[in-house]
């Protein structure tokens, strides 16, 4: 029964079952969560969730006042997701750490537990998360449901870990998790915020679950593999889905296979972005002499291709948009994804062809090739990989840059407590890292 695996899992799971390099790997998915949250939070849609906030407590608003845990996750699980520049993992198709770091953290403040016990709750959490994307990924993506607030609700649930919560409440807790699952992908690839929305709910639902669970209120058992349950009815349960879920201690666990991101725009178009911004740099590609732009790719990244995007939400799925922009700017920062007749112009002629080749590499590999062909002559990059994958892994200092990039008045010095986070009582974490100096803010 996997609802009973999973249970046992997130109840018998400890601190010092990590290898040291998982430890790490969270603390990097930690302080990347912050970078990303504290600019979402500067967004449209970071301000509007802001401004509903309704009680006082204990947890962070990433950017505002505190207040309840479950206000606190659904908050900040939108801002982690606004700019789309979290973590994420290209075989569980999903992004883990906008929906399990908000529910464990907000957790873990208004408990007044330790460091430790945050990253103990927040690599379960993954865990579970990616466990659930790898065994219903790509059907349960075929169908049309966003995967990220989905799977996510579940590991949201499983960092109530948290609140120590026995066996039996922990099934429950999942039970009343997955009855909660939701998200859409015709919310993302519409441009809308309501894409932003599912992390947050993800976490909101994970946090509920567990404070329910801990009070006794009860939730399916089977709820995963149940004949009405999550795989039943959101996924095709055939062979291409794993129905078994099972981890033993020399497993790895799947937070070292998690990416970060360079750019803030879905991730099927990473690579195809990566070598447009190669080939600008190495030729100094100026867009007046720029004649055709030709991307080859695999399916998913070529349903891209939406050529008159308005919105940034819109801009950010646009493969021909982005691409333009590259071309434009050098560059693709979060505050500078604005789109104008030129760029408009630029972007039609971009063509993108769907390359039976890469198609075959896809998941285990997001190929692009880009050609870009000019009065001065054609050049031609491909990419297997974008850049931050586990293959390509970003350092503790490249994160570093990127978020002070993102937050450039934050207190750099500040960021180095995230290292020793273990020593620390969260709130007391929350408290320094909260007290950065950002007149945007």
């Amino acid at each position: 029964m996997i609802t009973a695996e999973l249970a046992h899992f997130i109840g018998n799971t400890e601190y010092n079952d990590f290898p040291l390099k998982v430890v790490e790997k969270a603390k990097l998915c930690f302080l990347d969560f912050l970078g990303v949250s504290i600019a979402g939070s500067r967004t449209r849609s970071g301000q509007i969730m802001r401004s509903i906030i309704s009680s006082n407590g204990q947890s962070t608003v990433i950017g505002g006042p505190r207040t309840s845990a479950r206000e606190a996750s659904l908050i900040n699980g939108v801002s982690a997701h606004s700019l789309d520049l979290d973590d994420g993992h290209r075989l569980a198709q999903l992004h883990p750490g906008a929906c399990v770091i908000p529910a464990a953290l907000s957790l873990a403040e208004s408990e007044e537990r330790s460091g430790r016990d945050f990253l103990e709750a927040m690599i379960v959490g993954y865990q579970v998360t990616l466990s659930l994307g790898m065994m219903v990924n790509p059907s349960h993506r075929n169908k049309g449901f966003h995967s990220t607030g989905t799977c996510g609700t579940f590991g949201a649930a499983a960092a109530g870990k948290v609140l120590k919560l026995s066996e039996e409440e922990n099934m429950n807790c999942l039970g009343l998790a997955g009855t909660q699952a939701a998200g859409l992908l015709e919310s993302d690839h519409s441009g809308s915020m309501a894409k932003h929305l599912h992390p947050g709910r993800a976490a909101y639902s994970g946090v509920l679950s567990a404070l329910l669970s801990q009070k006794g209120f009860t939730g399916a058992r089977s709820i995963v593999e149940g004949r009405e349950g999550f795989l039943n009815s959101m996924c095709k349960v055939d062979d291409t889905i794993q129905t078994e879920w099972k981890i033993t201690p020399d497993e790895s666990y799947h937070i070292a296979g998690v990416y970060f991101k360079n750019y803030p725009v879905c991730r099927h178009l990473h690579s195809a972005l990566d070598s447009t911004l190669s080939l600008h740099r190495r030729y100094r590609i100026k867009p007046r002499d720029v004649v055709e732009v030709k991307v080859k790719t695999y399916q998913i990244a070529a349903e891209h291709r939406d050529y008159t995007p308005q919105e940034p939400e819109a801009i950010r799925q646009s493969l021909p948009a982005t691409v333009a922009l590259a071309i434009s700017q050098g560059h693709l920062h979060p505050h500078e994804l604005h789109i104008n007749e030129d760029v408009l112009s630029l972007a039609s002629k971009v063509s993108i062809e769907c390359d039976p080749d890469f198609e075959a590499l896809y998941p285990e590999m997001r190929p692009a090739q880009v050609m870009i062909k000019t009065t001065k002559g054609s050049f031609k990059d491909t990419v297997y990989l974008p850049h931050g994958e586990p293959e390509k892994a970003f350092s503790w200092d490249d994160l570093r840059v990127k978020f002070l990039t993102l937050n450039p008045k934050f207190d750099a010095d500040t960021l180095d407590i995230i290292k020793r986070i273990e020593s620390l009582d969260m709130n007391d974490l929350m408290n320094i890292l909260s007290n950065y100096e950002d007149k945007n803010l």
